[in-house]
């Protein structure tokens, strides 16, 4: 059942709530799973609840936890996918042959390797910009012929910043639609739609479950235009929904969403200001440093923290990065973000000899342990090489 006026409540008790107000059969305060693939009709073969009669298209453990979300972001509809790259996927798709789609060199990989081999069999024309040039948005528009900005802010896994109210009137006025990646901000520190997206993506895998036990998607429509409406009906007709099961687990997760996102920011931040001048520590990447050329852009977009994740360049290149991350102790070297353990990853090791990523770099995936535990192992790390 969900929560009536929940438009007068804030985001944290929302989230914490689920947006629920508790099963009207039982009275339980936990939102109950629903696992049936199909429904009952009456005697006149009409649907015995509205708009239930295949879990194809709908169904009430996947519907909640989209209600939540499109509150959170302020959009009028989400829709989750069985995985992130099912949901990014699913908006290219509803592209036509020909359209012209712009988005960063530096991104999710899998996304960029997908997107670059879909516009060759799918005839769309595809640019990439460097976000950390001034302009270079701008330069990559085709006024007219770009259906599509796509962008991710901050950029995994350099956390370049890119000004989403800057980036949506440089695509509308192209005659465009702006698509924000926002997996590492979330809802809790930037709200892409109120800043001019037209869509909003989530690998849900990562903060929205933050417990790193399922794999989701989800999509957040500012609006239910022509194109949102092909995407929909790719989600439908290409099967790729969550499970219900899967479905209730992210549920479970955003309930303490914000707790979450607010902890491993306050750490990431501590562990970026410790190793900013560390002398085995080239650079830090992280857009909570005033040294960070986008921390301006990130102090105007991202309310209450700079998220959690963050990147280091190991002194020594990368015969160091890769004996740095294999002394560590505490972080878990392994890919994936936003869980509530911490994790070490040499990004160029994982995206393959193909990655654009400094050979040097480690991304850190900040969890909500003791600050001071994170640090204590990434010094013994760097001083064990």
């Amino acid at each position: 059942m969900i929560m009536k006026d929940s438009d007068e409540l804030s985001p944290e008790t929302l989230t914490a709530h689920g947006a629920y107000a508790g099963d009207a059969a039982t009275g339980g305060v936990v939102p109950p799973i629903q696992p049936s693939s199909t429904f009952s009709r009456d005697e006149n073969y009409n649907l015995t609840v509205e708009n239930h009669g295949y879990a194809r298209d709908k169904n009430p453990t996947f519907g909640h936890a989209e209600s939540l979300l499109a509150k959170l972001e302020g959009g009028a509809e989400a829709i989750t996918f069985s995985s992130g790259m099912a949901a990014a996927v699913a908006v290219f798709q509803a592209l036509k042959p020909g359209d012209h789609v712009v988005a960063p060199k530096v991104m999710y990989w899998g996304l960029r390797h997908w997107l670059l081999e879909f516009s060759e069999t799918w005839g769309i024309d595809v640019d990439l910009f460097d976000a950390s040039e001034d302009g270079a948005l701008q330069a990559a528009i085709r006024p007219g012929r770009t259906r599509l900005v796509w962008i991710e802010t901050p950029c995994n896994p350099t956390w370049d910043l890119i000004d989403i109210a800057e980036a949506a009137n440089i695509a509308h006025e192209a005659g465009a639609l702006l698509a924000v990646d926002s997996t590492v901000a979330t809802p809790v520190l930037t709200r892409p739609i109120a800043l001019g997206a037209d869509i909003v993506f989530h690998s849900a895998t990562k903060y929205l479950n933050g417990h790193s036990d399922i794999v989701a998607g989800a999509l957040v429509g500012a609006r239910q235009d022509d194109l949102w409406a092909r995407i929909r009906k790719n989600r439908e007709h290409g099967g790729a929904i969550l499970g219900t099961f899967e479905s209730w687990l992210l549920l479970r997760g955003m309930r303490t969403l914000f707790l979450r996102v607010r902890q491993a920011s306050d750490n990431a931040l501590a562990v970026a200001r410790h190793f900013d001048t560390h002398p085995k520590v080239a650079r830090v990447l992280y857009p909570g440093l005033q040294s960070h050329p986008g921390h301006e852009i990130a102090r105007r977009q991202m309310n209450g923290g700079f998220g959690g994740m963050l990147s280091m360049q190991i002194d020594g290149g990368e015969s160091k990065a890769l004996q740095a991350a294999g002394n560590c102790r505490l972080f878990v070297r392994a890919t994936s973000l936003g869980g509530v353990e911490s994790l070490i990853e040499h990004r160029a090791t994982s995206e393959g000899p193909t990655s654009p990523i400094p050979r040097d770099l480690l991304r850190l995936s900040v969890g909500i342990e003791k600050p001071e535990d994170l640090i204590a192992d990434i010094d013994q790390a760097l001083a064990a090489i």
